[in-house]
């Protein structure tokens, strides 16, 4: 079906634009109107993808959420909760999305389907957690789990952003560094080294000929991280196989690795609870829990479990025999699984893991400071080490 962009006047003459697929005008003009909009004007968007033209960012979402959620307690209808939330939103790409699900709704499907029509925004698993609010009655408190999530997943973007900006930084200035030394400086000096007449020493050849790689093969050097990013993507492509043996080493990295392991962990536990406690069963919540991980050799250590879980073993055990989650995790859910409560002990696993993962981040944080700065001192004091030694040798050896 094609898109079509409009212009189109609202019950308060306010003016709308936007794009909607239709059949031809009339189609838009009827739409529209299920919209309660009126057409000004219309025609064949010359995007071909209803995506185009912004990116829909996590805080879209948080607010999307969150506007829902305030409506759906006051008992205002979702219907219209949308199209109050479609007149607010600044984003483009997102107004046409909510747009979309008005439309949906509009047409006889429930929100969970209309949801289901924009994959590339919501996920699988939000799906099916609006899908269980909607059949248990508890979409409010499903969308306020979610508007939880989303903040949390939120801040720690922002936390490992902040982990990483220092260490970008000062990388740049060593790899800026590097290139004035070994492309400008260094050749400078190789000349007056040679012309002293002795033997230069092993760490100054070294230099010199790291030096003369940088300045005959410099557009090798840049191209080379590009190069290895895009075949590395390529093969992870062509071969699942590494793709797993990747993910298995990324979490016994040092000092990242644990990291890595409490941030997807503790993304499953949030998860499993909000499922769990939404209605959604058991099997059906591990299943979707498989999607979100974002690590193979987790996400088969979780299909696992479920493969146990089915033929009868319960969760505490079937996690147990993974060795993936903590003595400490297990007697929570232990004791979530007799008293009938696993939701809340899911819930202390995730509020445990997101405890670990901010004081994780921060001693990382502390250490990689003065590790950037030692490998900036190290490369420096080679290079003068190596530029100096020689003139220090010559001139111990004049007579006077």
């Amino acid at each position: 079906m094609p898109l079509f962009s409009y212009k189109a006047i609202d019950t308060r003459g306010k003016s709308v634009t936007g794009r909607v697929e239709a059949v031809n005008l009339f189609d838009l003009e009827q739409r529209l109107l299920r919209m309660e909009l009126d057409l000004v004007a219309g025609a064949p968007s010359s995007q071909g993808n209803r995506f185009l033209g912004g990116r829909i960012t996590r805080q879209d979402l948080i607010n999307f959420c969150f506007h829902l959620e305030q409506l759906a307690t006051a008992g205002v209808p979702v219907i219209e909760g949308l199209a109050d939330l479609r007149e607010s939103v600044e984003n483009p790409r997102f107004r046409e999305v909510v747009a979309g699900l008005v439309e949906s709704i509009e047409g006889g499907k429930n929100l969970s389907a209309a949801l289901a029509e924009f994959p590339e925004v919501f996920s699988k698993v939000f799906v099916s957690l609006v899908r269980s609010g909607e059949q248990t009655g508890k979409l409010s408190e499903v969308l306020k789990s979610l508007t939880e999530t989303l903040k949390w997943e939120d801040e720690l973007a922002a936390q490992t952003k902040k982990l990483m900006v220092y260490p970008a930084f000062v990388g740049s200035i060593v790899l800026i560094v590097t290139f004035f030394l070994m492309i400008y400086l260094v050749p400078q000096m190789t000349g007056f080294i040679r012309n002293m007449g002795q033997d230069i020493p092993l760490q100054t050849r070294i230099l010199i000929f790291v030096s003369n790689f940088f300045v005959d093969y410099w557009w090798a050097v840049l191209a080379a991280p590009f190069v290895a990013w895009g075949a590395l993507k390529f093969a992870l492509y062509r071969n699942p196989a590494l793709a797993f043996v990747l993910d298995y080493y990324k979490l016994r990295v040092p000092l990242l690795g644990p990291i890595l392991r409490k941030i997807i962990l503790s993304r499953f536990a949030s998860s499993f609870a909000m499922m769990y406690a939404s209605g959604i069963t058991v099997l059906d919540a591990m299943r979707s829990c498989e999607e979100i991980v974002g690590n193979k050799p987790i996400e088969q250590a979780l299909k696992t479990a479920g493969q146990q879980i089915a033929e009868g073993k319960n969760l505490t055990v079937a996690f147990q025999d993974l060795n993936i989650f903590p003595p400490l995790v297990i007697r929570m859910l232990r004791i979530g699984e007799n008293t009938g409560a696993l939701d809340t002990s899911l819930l202390n696993v995730a509020y445990f893991y997101n405890r670990e993962v901010r004081e994780s981040i921060g001693k990382v944080q502390a250490l990689i400071e003065p590790a950037m700065t030692i490998v900036l001192g190290c490369l420096l004091g080679w290079v003068m080490l190596s530029v100096l030694g020689p003139v220090y040798d010559s001139i111990s050896k004049m007579k006077f």
